[in-house]
């Protein structure tokens, strides 16, 4: 069994959950003989290679501030989103990056964080394994775009889905109070998967209100047949409401709310993407003269923990501490997820795969989830996504709002 020190890092965009897999990495190690010291990054590798490293030992004392910690959003630990170069270029950060590791006895690396993150796992990994350093490298998966290969869905997904599913449900009876026609636009994270708007029609199963229609990236947008669409609701009622997702695109490639957008690119060359739903408003309000908004959940989708779902969170806290047993068996290179086994009811085992097969691909919604039109998701997908979003965590309040876990 390797011995040695381990090391924590979150990167990427924050969840409500990311905390929980947190704390469940830490859990897992606590019970481990073969680990020493417990480091955390602050802000990811980047400040591992600047050597901001806090002990988690010490940070975080006892099973009390770790249930605080699962029921804080947003990345304790803080984020980054930094690329690392190809593993068979110029190696001087490599060099940097192993020194330290080195130093620290680091011979287990976990890295919580989505499609982006798998990519510096695959490539420590890699990097590992060319030079010789004996180190059991490990991913963890988080998103709330629920678009990381190799698993049935990520935790984060669960309570941003709820959130969404919860917050439509507010916005179409608030919109329903009204007799004169109007056009609402909800705007939902989601740039190649369309998983988080899909969630916007959960109201659908178990209420009398459900949005007029979803449109998901995996389906190219057609302004006319939209319009279309538009024309058909408010012959049906006055108050429509419409879910977009961030990453719609026109047929040619562009995106839809390219006009609104910046254009600047991340480093790993993503654009920076607003501005879906004021286009399509716009679009309707001069189509149709009648009264349009737009309502953009924007970063509320990723840290509201206080309507996040038990499951997530206990899933969350699964995947971490399974990181930590296959690890600690041996494994490397890999990223823990889970494989559904049954929908009713609904169970999980959580599985490892290849970091090589997962990075940097994209898990979309499937074909047959979306309705043929385009304009909508089918019950089997709400189906599928409503187990994610269930149970309440029973949080503890100060002053009337939820307390929060934070490093000193």
């Amino acid at each position: 069994m390797l011995k040695g020190n381990a090391v924590i890092g979150q990167s990427g965009g924050p969840t409500a959950a990311i905390n929980a897999t947190l704390a469940g990495v830490v859990r897992g190690l606590l019970e481990a003989d073969c680990i020493g010291e417990i480091y955390g990054m602050r802000n990811g590798v980047e400040g591992l290679l600047d050597l901001r490293l806090i002990n988690l030992r010490e940070a975080i004392c006892g099973e009390e501030a770790l249930c605080l910690l699962s029921h804080t959003p947003a990345a304790a630990l803080g984020s980054c989103r930094k690329k690392l170069p190809e593993v068979d270029g110029d190696d001087n950060e490599y060099r940097e990056l192993f020194s330290i590791l080195e130093e620290y006895d680091i011979r287990y690396f976990f890295y919580i964080g989505g499609n982006d993150s798998m990519d510096t796992v695959a490539k420590v990994s890699a990097y590992a394994q060319k030079v010789g350093y004996e180190m059991r490298v490990m991913g963890v998966p988080k998103t709330i775009d629920n678009d990381v290969m190799g698993t049935d869905h990520t935790p984060g997904y669960g309570s941003a889905a709820k959130f969404i599913a919860t917050s439509m449900q507010e916005i179409l009876r608030d919109c329903a109070v009204y007799t004169v026609p109007a056009v609402t636009v909800v705007e939902i994270m989601g740039r190649d998967a369309g998983w988080l708007t899909a969630a916007a029609a959960l109201p659908r199963l178990h209420s009398d209100i459900a949005p007029d229609y979803v449109y998901l990236p995996e389906r190219s947008f057609d302004m006319d047949r939209f319009f279309e669409d538009i024309e058909a609701a408010l012959r049906r009622h006055p108050n429509v409401v419409v879910g977009v997702s961030e990453g719609l695109r026109f047929a040619d490639g562009r995106y839809v709310g390219e006009s609104a957008q910046s254009g600047v690119r991340d480093v790993f060359g993503h654009r920076y993407l607003s501005g879906t739903g004021r286009v399509v408003e716009q679009a309707v309000k001069e189509k149709f003269g009648c009264k349009t908004r737009t309502v953009e959940l924007n970063i509320l989708q990723r840290c509201a923990a206080h309507i996040a779902s038990e499951t997530d969170l206990a899933e969350a806290d699964m995947v971490g501490r399974a990181a930590v047993e296959h690890a600690i068996a041996g494994e490397t290179g890999k990223m823990m997820g889970f494989e559904r086994t049954s929908n009713s009811p609904y169970a999980v085992k959580v599985i490892a795969n290849d970091i090589s097969a997962i990075a940097n691909r994209i898990r979309a919604v499937p074909d047959e989830f979306i309705n043929e039109r385009g304009n909508d998701v089918t019950d089997e997908c709400l189906r599928h996504i409503e187990p994610l979003i269930l149970g309440e965590p029973k949080l503890e309040y100060v002053g009337g709002i939820p307390r929060h876990f934070s490093f000193k």
